[in-house]
């Protein structure tokens, strides 16, 4: 008996199924273990970050929207989720051939068909939503917080601005509202 012929056949790793473990879990790196196993110490980042988003967005419900903690990790579930997508999306835009050199050398080339590309289209729906929530979400309260922090007259755009350049900003603005006035 031969060495080849005492190691077991190489476990065969579907592109369409890879795609689709990215997708409902790739955040917690699911789909890095399914291809490179549980010692994969890159598969190990991922379940950190996306529990410390979802501790963000449990804080939100339960604190409201004002709380800095939960602002501060709340993105981090948003961008975990977007990187799943992205790996499913790679995934599942490899062609055929090269997939299974790479992943299944020794194997027959097998097309995948439909699966692939459908997992391809529902991460690109879920990672951009993900994506542009938490981008959004993050800046507009970055901003909330910015006005709330600067002094009353800072707030309007005075601070720092000299009364009588004041005066003669709210005289030319009075003017153009006659003047508009008038001509309707």
């Amino acid at each position: 008996m031969t060495k080849a012929s005492r190691m077991p056949a190489a476990h065969y790793r579907s592109k369409t199924l890879t795609t689709w473990i990215a997708v409902f879990g790739g955040a917690f790196g699911l789909h890095r273990m399914y291809l490179h196993g549980l010692r994969d110490p890159w598969a190990w980042l991922h379940p950190l970050p996306t529990a410390l988003g979802l501790i963000g967005v449990q804080r939100l419900r339960d604190l409201g929207q004002d709380d800095r903690l939960g602002w501060a990790l709340s993105p981090l579930l948003g961008l975990m989720i977007a990187q799943g997508m992205l790996c499913a999306i790679i995934h599942g835009l490899t062609p055929d051939e090269r997939w299974d050199a790479q992943r299944n050398p020794g194997h027959a080339t097998v097309h995948t068909g439909w699966g692939a590309v459908l997992g391809v289209i529902a991460a690109l729906l879920i990672g951009a939503a993900a994506l542009t929530s938490s981008i959004a979400f993050g800046v507009q309260k970055y901003f909330e917080w910015q006005l709330e922090a600067a002094p009353a007259g800072a707030a309007a755009g005075t601070q720092g601005v000299p009364s009588a350049m004041l005066s003669i900003s709210l005289a030319t603005s009075s003017q153009r509202s006659v003047t508009a006035s008038s001509c309707s």
